[in-house]
């Protein structure tokens, strides 16, 4: 029978136990025994590709260190990794950098440029309407936009998206009618592509959120980092969320998912009083 054909296997409990620590080990993405289906139903759809008929022996393979095994272990967290978001996913937190970044403008503070993280930023949408509020202030104020975004992500492919810019109509429905006009083009397909000059200033790097110690120690204005630490033990949160503080600007501003951390505090840290969304400040020098 051909392997395309063939039943799906189906993970033991030691072995789901076992794909489980390695995933958490390299991208700290903890699983639980619920996820199991799913979990046998993206590796299945790799090990056919890759013609491995047994979790054991797909499991030796892409934990080696070769560039074989390497490639084929990105193949896999691209189907594991990648979760599926749009356009102003959560507009509250969105608009919320709005208004930081235009009361910086209103009361002169803005210096230098305006540099943004998205975290965890998947295909590109966050990115891109982060991109859009931000283009907004500036042009409101008369200013020449100068200002970076930094799109993250552990998905090689995921980035690729971001980086074409372009995205099915159910992506975009949260973009209103005169944010689509000024940012959006439509295409011949029915899709929609991101206008030249937001593209341009967003900056699409592949990333593992998990080694945020290793990330170059810059300061920017905001780190936005909404559904991804959901995925994470609560220490391991706890220590990624101090390792960003440490690359926010004083004043600087970030911005987490509501509900997603909720043991967390840092001396440096003050959280704002919008219930709507869950932000933070770091305190002036």
């Amino acid at each position: 029978m051909a392997w395309s054909l063939r039943t799906l296997p189906t993970l033991t409990e030691d072995q789901f136990l076992q794909w489980g620590k390695l995933l958490e080990e390299r991208t700290g993405i903890q699983l639980v025994f619920q996820q199991k289906a799913w979990l046998e139903s993206q590796m299945t759809s790799r090990m056919r590709d890759h013609g491995h008929e047994d979790y054991n022996a797909y499991f030796d393979f892409v934990s080696k260190e070769t560039i074989e095994a390497k490639l084929e272990w990105s193949r896999l967290i691209d189907r594991i990794a990648v979760k599926e978001t749009s356009f102003f996913r959560h507009r509250e937190s969105i608009e919320y950098v709005r208004n930081y970044l235009q009361q910086k403008i209103n009361n002169q503070a803005l210096n230098n440029s305006f540099d943004i993280w998205s975290l965890g930023c998947a295909t590109g949408e966050e990115a891109y309407s982060l991109a859009m509020v931000v283009n907004d202030c500036f042009e409101l104020a008369a200013i020449s936009p100068y200002y970076g975004i930094t799109a993250m992500d552990i998905s090689s492919s995921a980035l690729a998206a971001g980086r074409k810019g372009r995205y099915g109509k159910r992506r975009v429905e949260q973009v209103k009618p005169d944010e689509a006009k000024r940012y959006l083009q439509l295409c011949t397909d029915g899709s929609y592509e991101v206008v030249n000059k937001l593209r341009d200033r967003v900056c699409f790097t592949h990333t593992n959120i998990i080694h945020a110690r290793q990330l170059p120690v810059v300061q920017v204005d905001v780190i936005f980092c909404q559904n991804l630490l959901v995925y994470f033990r609560r220490w391991l949160r706890r220590d990624v969320l101090n390792a960003l503080v440490e690359r926010l600007k004083p004043g600087g501003l970030l911005v987490v998912g509501l509900g997603e951390v909720v043991d967390w505090e840092h001396p440096e840290m003050q959280r704002t009083g919008d219930d709507h969304v869950q932000a933070y400040v770091r305190e002036e020098r």
